[in-house]
């Protein structure tokens, strides 16, 4: 589930294309544009998008190794609170730059055009998304029955490797994760920050990966919840200031969290 902070609040800065390409020439003037991973969110403009892009490939050029993670927010539920002129960028120029990309299944079938309503819907999404580029894609949040009860979402994900003789393997999860009676800010963004760090310590270990990510978002929303709690006080509701998460309190379960949340291998 994804909420961005300008969708909901209505502030803050919007970076221009024009400001972005300043701001890449100026990198490049000082030689500090080697980069090795790229990892973008929420924008609402097609322009910016697309100087993204143009960054990235000549990034890429320059370190063919750089890994490029893409949350492409484009909507949840069935309904985009972005302009729907994001959607053909994020399709056929975002996606197909992109190594690993976190959509939701709304996200997820908005870029296929394909519905998930089995497992198996979501296997051919992710089969569908890794032909248009990435290698990696995990589908954070759907609608599909968990089967640990309806207090629990399901999210999957797929990760393609190629083996040494030049063949191909695929390696997906499925991850049952507790539902959280509450509206945070910033959750999508911390995912694809730790999904980032996690497959960069375990490249070849999709599971791996998505169980220490999905359990630093467990630590750190559990301990945004207590905290929210305490302020908000015995039988009141916390307020969206006081479930801003806590991240620097979570700092010793971000470099290394306790697994509490597994993922299952599927085939």
């Amino acid at each position: 589930m994804k909420c961005p902070d300008q969708a909901r609040f209505g502030s803050g800065q919007v970076l221009t294309a024009d400001e972005l390409h300043v701001l890449y020439e100026g990198i490049k003037l000082n030689n500090v544009h080697q980069y090795d991973y790229v990892l973008t969110g929420y924008t609402r403009d097609t322009s910016f998008l697309e100087m993204v892009v143009d960054i990235v490939q000549e990034l890429k050029r320059a370190n063919p190794n750089l890994v490029y993670v893409c949350d492409p927010v484009l909507g949840d539920h069935g309904s985009m609170y972005v302009p729907q002129n994001l959607y053909p960028v994020y399709k056929n120029k975002v996606v197909p730059v992109a190594d690993i990309i976190t959509p939701n299944q709304f996200e997820a079938e908005l870029l296929t055009g394909k519905n998930i309503s089995t497992e198996k819907d979501a296997v051919e999404v992710m089969d569908l998304l890794h032909a248009m580029g990435p290698d990696t894609v995990v589908i954070t949040s759907s609608d599909l029955p968990s089967r640990l009860g309806d207090r629990f979402l399901v999210s999957l994900g797929s990760q393609r490797h190629v083996r040494p003789d030049g063949s191909r393997t695929t390696q997906r999860v499925r991850i049952e994760v507790p539902k959280v009676d509450a509206v945070f800010v910033g959750t999508g963004d911390l995912f694809a920050a730790m999904l980032l760090a996690w497959t960069h310590h375990y490249p070849n270990d999709l599971k791996m990966a998505c169980e220490k990510t999905f359990s630093v978002m467990h630590h750190v929303i559990q301990r945004t919840i207590s905290y929210a709690h305490e302020l908000a006080g015995p039988g009141r509701r916390p307020s969206p200031p006081q479930l801003e998460l806590r991240m620097v309190q979570s700092k010793a379960d971000i470099e290394d969290p306790a697994i509490v949340t597994e993922a299952t291998v599927i085939s």
